[in-house]
C-alpha cells in the first residue's frame, strides 16, 4: 500500500469557504489509482482535493491510498486508516464490490462513510445506516434514465454489464423503466477487455439498440472493438460508459453516443462554471462526473464539519443531511435513505474545439430518488 498523500492541510468548499471547522478533521480516501480503473479514481481524488484546496481552512488532513481495485486490499487500508491513522471520515471508493467490503465494517466502528461514487442497492434499502451517506446517486438511477429514454423509438434492446453489484443494479435499473422487448441480457467479467463474443451476439440479436454499462478500461476496449466490428446498432449507456475520463481513449468511436448523467460541462449555473474553470486551471483537462461527485462529497463533509464536531455523530449527521452546498449539478438534496434526489439528463458525445465531451440534450427525470428508500428505516 502506497501512501500517495500523507497530509493535505488545505481547506473548505464553495458554500462554506472561510468558515472555521468545529475541530481538526482527518479524512481517509481509498480509491483506485492504478490498473484499468485508475482514470475513475484519479478524477475522484482530483475533484475531492479541488474542493479542499478551494477552501480556506488549515485544519484538514486527507490521507489517500490506492486500493488497486482489490476488495481485500481496500479492507486492509480501511482498517489501517481507522485504527492507526485515526481518520474521522472515509470516502473515495469507486467500485461497489469494494464498497460492500469496506462500508459495513467502517460504520460498525463508528466512522462516517460518504461515498463519492459506488452506490449498491443493499446500502440504500434494508441495510442503510445512519453513518453512511452517498453523494453521487444510487446505482440504478442513471440506468433507469436510459431505460426511460430507450422507450422513445427502441423496440428491441440488447443490454450488457459486468457481473458485480453495480452491474446488476445497472440492468435492474434499466429494466425498471424500459417497456420494450429485451432480446438479450448479458453479464461479463469485471475487467474484461475482449468483447468479440458479445459483439457477435449483438450482431445476430435483431436488436435495434444496445445499452452497455462498462466503466473505465472495459468501456474503452468495448467501444473500440465495436467500432471496428462494423455493427451499426446504436449504442447508449449511463454517463460512466462515456465519461470524460474515457472519451480521449475511445476517440471518435464515441461520437453521437447517448448517455445519462446528473452533470455535464455545459451546465449553465454559477457553481458549475466555477467548478469547471477551477478544475481546468488546476489539472489542465475537463472533469468527469466522478470528479463532480467527489467535489460535492468534499463540500458536504466540510459543510457539516464547519458546524458540528464529527465526534458528535448525531449533530454531524444532522448537518450532512442539510446538504448545504452549492453543487455544480444544481438542485441537490438527500432522500430519507441519505442518497441524492436530483435531476438526471440525456447527454450526447460531441466534439467541441477538437475535444470529445458530453453535451446536454434534455432532462429525463426531475427530482429523481431511488426505488430502495422505502425500505430504509433509519
Amino acid at each position: 500500500m502506497k501512501k500517495l498523500l500523507a497530509a493535505a492541510t488545505l481547506a473548505l468548499g464553495v458554500s462554506v469557504s472561510g468558515l472555521a471547522l468545529a475541530e481538526p478533521l482527518k479524512i481517509g480516501m481509498i480509491t483506485t489509482l492504478s490498473g484499468g480503473g485508475a482514470g475513475l479514481g484519479i478524477d475522484t481524488r482530483d475533484g475531492f482535493m479541488l474542493a479542499i484546496k478551494n477552501s480556506g481552512n488549515k485544519d484538514i488532513t486527507v490521507v489517500t491510498e490506492d486500493d488497486a481495485q482489490k476488495p481485500e486490499l481496500a479492507v486492509q487500508i480501511a482498517d489501517k486508516m481507522i485504527q492507526s491513522d485515526q481518520v474521522d471520515v472515509l470516502t473515495g471508493i469507486v467500485w461497489s464490490n469494494l464498497l460492500m467490503a469496506v462500508a459495513p465494517g467502517a460504520v460498525a466502528q463508528g466512522k462516517f462513510y460518504v461515498s463519492t461514487n459506488a452506490a449498491p442497492a443493499q446500502l440504500a434499502g434494508v441495510n442503510c445506516n445512519r453513518l453512511y451517506f452517498n453523494a453521487a446517486y444510487q446505482n440504478d438511477n442513471l440506468h433507469e434514465a436510459m431505460g426511460e429514454y430507450a422507450n422513445k423509438g427502441f423496440k428491441k434492446m440488447f443490454i450488457l454489464a459486468p457481473n458485480y453489484p453495480a452491474g446488476k443494479d445497472s440492468l435492474t435499473g434499466f429494466k425498471r423503466y424500459y417497456k420494450g422487448e429485451l432480446v438479450s441480457e448479458v453479464y461479463t467479467q469485471v475487467g474484461q477487455t475482449d468483447y468479440a463474443a458479445e459483439i457477435a451476439q449483438m450482431r445476430a440479436s435483431g436488436a435495434d439498440g444496445i445499452f452497455v454499462f462498462l466503466p473505465g478500461g472495459m468501456g474503452i476496449a468495448f467501444m473500440k472493438q465495436f467500432a471496428q466490428s462494423g455493427v451499426k446498432i446504436p449504442v447508449m449507456g449511463p454517463g460512466f460508459s462515456f465519461s470524460q475520463d474515457v472519451l480521449p481513449a475511445i476517440g471518435d468511436a464515441a461520437l453521437g453516443a447517448k448517455a445519462s448523467g446528473q452533470w455535464a460541462p455545459d451546465f449553465d449555473n454559477p457553481a458549475s462554471k466555477k467548478f469547471l474553470a477551477d478544475f481546468r486551471k488546476e489539472y489542465n483537462r475537463l472533469p468527469s462526473i466522478y470528479a463532480v461527485q467527489a467535489y460535492d462529497a468534499a463540500q458536504l463533509i466540510l459543510s457539516a464539519a464547519s458546524r458540528a464536531s464529527v465526534k458528535d455523530a448525531d449533530a454531524f449527521r444532522a448537518e450532512l443531511l442539510k446538504a448545504d452546498i452549492q453543487s455544480p449539478r444544481g438542485k441537490f438534496k438527500f432522500n430519507t435513505n441519505q442518497h441524492p434526489i436530483q435531476d438526471i439528463y440525456l447527454t450526447e458525445v460531441v466534439k467541441q474545439d477538437g475535444v470529445l465531451t458530453n453535451k446536454t440534450v434534455e432532462k429525463i427525470f426531475a427530482d429523481h430518488g431511488d426505488a430502495y428508500a422505502k425500505d430504509c428505516k433509519i
